[in-house]
């Protein structure tokens, strides 16, 4: 991938991003929309993954068939609201590692404070695809990053549900070499740097809390 930023378009990508966007969609729902959603998603930010060819036979016949190839790529969510894109791409790609990044937001300065890290080994030989539902500020994001590429990530694609023009240009600067996947770049943050006009909190709307 060399763009830096990638919005999927496709009709049902921006048709279930619509449902997750109104404010009366349940808990339930709201979960199950993201898990699909993601599968789309998912399907761009692997689109470039390496690919060789393995010797199969068919019911009629031998071939040269693709197959992916490299060392099994590794998924890293920023906690909690990570964690529903995470699963919905494991679904796709079942043998990826997995790691953790725990950030909250600090509500005053909008900066991000870690509480947990937890990656495989051998991030230099892997690709890194970071999930997070919200590219708001993008200073969570590039945190993430910086830590990944701390412990040795080289390859690092970062995928999202919502962005804002903030945060698109908070990763750029941070991080040009990172291209950023996204559904849709909405308006703008607002004053307690929520997008707009977004979906609200993601991790609320996923479990349920306030």
């Amino acid at each position: 991938m060399t763009e830096h930023l990638t919005v999927v378009d496709h009709p049902l990508v921006q048709h279930k991003l619509t449902l997750m966007r109104e404010k009366h969609t349940s808990t339930a729902s709201f979960r199950q929309l993201l898990r699909e959603i993601s599968h789309l998603l998912a399907y761009e930010v692997t689109h470039h993954l390496p690919t060789g060819t393995k010797r199969i036979e068919t019911p009629l016949q031998e071939m040269d068939a693709p197959v992916i190839e490299g060392k099994k790529l590794v998924l890293v969510s920023i906690l909690r609201a990570g964690n529903g894109l995470l699963d919905g791409i494991l679904e796709l790609v079942p043998a990826a590692r997995v790691g953790f990044v725990g950030l909250y937001r600090d509500e005053e300065t909008l900066q991000p404070v870690q509480y947990y890290f937890k990656v495989p080994q051998h991030l230099e030989d892997r690709l890194v695809i970071v999930v997070d539902p919200m590219l708001a500020t993008g200073n969570s994001s590039a945190a993430a990053i910086d830590l990944l590429k701390q412990a040795g990530a080289r390859d690092i694609r970062f995928l999202c549900l919502l962005a804002a023009p903030e945060g698109v240009a908070r990763m750029k600067e941070a991080h040009p070499d990172v291209p950023v996947v996204t559904a849709a770049v909405d308006e703008c943050l607002n004053e307690k740097g929520y997008i707009v006009p977004g979906l609200g909190d993601a991790g609320d709307r996923m479990y349920g809390t306030k």
